[in-house]
């Protein structure tokens, strides 16, 4: 899978992509990650990207040209002949989920777009970017934090990223209620003890164990992810396309 990401602040993109899962991953080959720094796409000598917004307003606005360019190159460098997903980083956007997660990690290439200041020239949106993304309800100071988490909550779910592939299947939203409780050594520790059932070797009841544990966090904590007889409540985006 490549991923490429333009941004004029690409240093802050080096270090998270260097280590842990993704930098393994990086490392390995099964995940390439192109940080492309948008000023590289200009064509002035002092390498503007952002200009006042037209009808006033605070703030600056980032000019269209350079993302077209960045964007073009791209693609014209990439795996799939031009087709790509060019995502948008934007608090408008679609919200970042797991099963979103476990879409865009069957992409081939994808490009992020990360903006900055009070945001994007429109015409950026409406012919570059074919997907908007956003990681929550809240604003931050630009599409490059929101694109790390992007990068991985996709990138780990990419064949081979992960050590054992079965972890992700019994991750928070993937079962699609939340996980539940954890337990190492020690047995006890300040006269907390690990659930006799862990330690039992009845795998049968260990299992069932884990699914009501997760069962009564989720309703606990995100009660919406079960309906009303307490049942897991299925994305439908993800079963039937709706």
């Amino acid at each position: 899978m490549l991923i490429d990401v333009i941004t004029i602040f690409p240093e802050m993109l080096a270090q998270p992509l260097s280590v842990g899962v993704l930098g393994r991953a990086i490392e390995d080959g099964l995940l390439t990650v192109r940080v492309q720094d948008l000023r590289d796409f200009t064509h002035d000598r002092h390498h503007v990207t952002d200009e006042p917004p037209y009808g006033g307003g605070p703030g600056m606005v980032m000019k269209p040209e350079p993302f077209f360019r960045a964007v073009c190159h791209c693609r014209s460098t990439g795996p799939s002949a031009g087709r790509a997903r060019v995502v948008l980083m934007t608090p408008q956007g679609r919200r970042l989920t797991h099963h979103l997660s476990e879409e865009m990690a069957r992409e081939e290439h994808m490009i992020l777009l990360c903006p900055r200041y009070e945001g994007i020239d429109e015409r950026v949106r409406q012919w570059v970017a074919t997907h908007e993304l956003s990681i929550g309800d809240y604003v931050i100071s630009g599409g490059e934090i929101a694109a790390l988490a992007a990068i991985d909550a996709v990138g780990r779910l990419v064949p081979g990223v992960l050590g054992h592939p079965e972890s992700s299947l019994t991750d928070s939203f993937a079962a699609p209620g939340l996980e539940g409780p954890q337990y190492t050594r020690p047995f006890a520790y300040r006269g907390l003890k690990v659930p006799d059932v862990l330690r039992s070797g009845d795998h049968g009841a260990v299992d069932r164990w884990h699914r009501e544990q997760a069962r009564m966090r989720t309703l606990m904590r995100r009660p919406e992810l079960l309906s009303k007889r307490g049942e897991w409540q299925y994305d439908r985006e993800r079963f039937d396309g709706s």
